[in-house]
């Protein structure tokens, strides 16, 4: 199997990129960001509060599912599909809190994993090419400046109830900059050799292009 790799900050279009490569060359996509996303609804069900003995009984016996309909990905933890519930500034943050913890990694990388195995695919993340797939084919690192990617998160959402101000995202994506980059297990970092593409500049469509091309040169596709 071919696989692709796409780590990224916050707010760098990393999903959407994904998607938009996995179509060109008719791969499917393991969105992570929407898996962590789901077990922060599911654990939210059943708890109120974070900490390490919640986090080990909630991950012990659960199970998900990963699904499409339509190629679009769905998550399914333990017989419910969360997806319509996902895109949510709570989820995200409570996202954010859950997903360092050892435990739950481990559950995410099995699965991350054995997709991969099975499809030829895009993976994106914070850590799939320096932890998931180090041995993957071809590794992207995706960035942009703080403030650009505060401004996309903000015309994506100023149009919804009670959505936060341009400066309430920003430092939001700011925090979760400082923690993706100094948290302990499994630091976001571009892998040793990842190719680092800037898209602060840069339109989705030129950005997949890029991508696409470069895959294209790297790994025999027929």
């Amino acid at each position: 199997m071919i696989n692709i790799t796409i780590d990224g900050h916050v707010g760098s279009g990393k999903s959407t990129l994904a998607k938009g490569i996995a179509k060109a060359l008719n791969f499917k996509t393991f969105d992570t960001g929407a898996v962590y996303r789901s077990l922060a609804c599911a654990f939210r069900e059943k708890y109120t509060e974070v900490n390490e003995e919640n986090i080990n009984e909630f991950i012990k016996d659960i199970k998900v599912q990963i699904k499409f309909e339509n190629d679009l990905q769905h998550v399914i933890v333990d017989g419910e599909d969360f997806t319509p519930y996902i895109r949510t500034e709570e989820i995200s943050m409570l996202s954010s809190v859950i997903s360092p913890y050892q435990v739950l990694r481990d559950k995410v990388t099995t699965l991350q994993r054995d997709f991969a195995r099975v499809y030829n695919c895009v993976v994106e993340g914070r850590d799939i090419g320096t932890i998931v797939l180090p041995d993957a084919d071809v590794k992207f690192f995706i960035t942009a400046d703080e403030k650009v990617r505060a401004k996309r998160r903000f015309e994506q959402i100023k149009d919804k109830k009670d959505s936060p101000s341009f400066e309430e995202i920003l430092k939001d994506l700011r925090e979760r900059d400082y923690k993706d980059e100094h948290r302990a297990v499994a630091p976001l970092k571009p892998a040793n050799d990842a190719i680092i593409i800037d898209t602060s500049d840069m339109s989705l469509e030129e950005t997949i292009d890029r991508c696409v091309n470069i895959i294209k040169e790297k790994v025999s596709l027929n």
